[in-house]
């Protein structure tokens, strides 16, 4: 069986991230399954989802990456054509990818003691942000 639900999450974007964890467990507790797949997934072009530790250092390590990888302040083709100014959070986001699959059994999520998922706001404003949950379980 397979159940689809939604989260609506608010950024502040410029790389915002925020911590969707307890969303997507609530799903998995509401599904009733005890083993399966939540497969999270942001439907927009300028986010991304990840697992990694949310904490304050890492955090900022993260942001410092993707400034080092897709600089925001330098010429995108994208900006030409668009001017929206947001041609470095598109690449962010291609690069990190809109998606990610956690197993789960016993009805809680396996994820490493110190693993969070995490929505990572690349755009150049605050966005509200739509994020869906697949479960698919027994």
């Amino acid at each position: 069986m397979v159940l689809t639900g939604n989260v609506e999450v608010q950024t502040k974007g410029n790389c915002d991230i925020v911590d969707i964890t307890r969303h997507v467990a609530q799903g998995v507790t509401e599904s009733g399954f005890n083993a399966g797949t939540a497969v999270v997934f942001v439907a927009h072009s300028t986010a991304g989802i990840a697992a990694m530790e949310c904490e304050p250092g890492l955090i900022k390590d993260f942001k410092a990456l993707f400034e080092r990888l897709a600089p925001a302040g330098i010429e995108y083709k994208h900006d030409l054509g668009s001017g929206e100014g947001n041609g470095h959070a598109h690449v962010r986001a291609s690069l990190l990818g809109p998606s990610l699959s956690v197993p789960f059994s016993a009805g809680r999520l396996l994820l490493g003691t110190w693993q969070q998922i995490v929505l990572i706001d690349f755009d150049n404003r605050p966005r509200t942000r739509q994020v869906l949950v697949q479960i698919t379980g027994e």
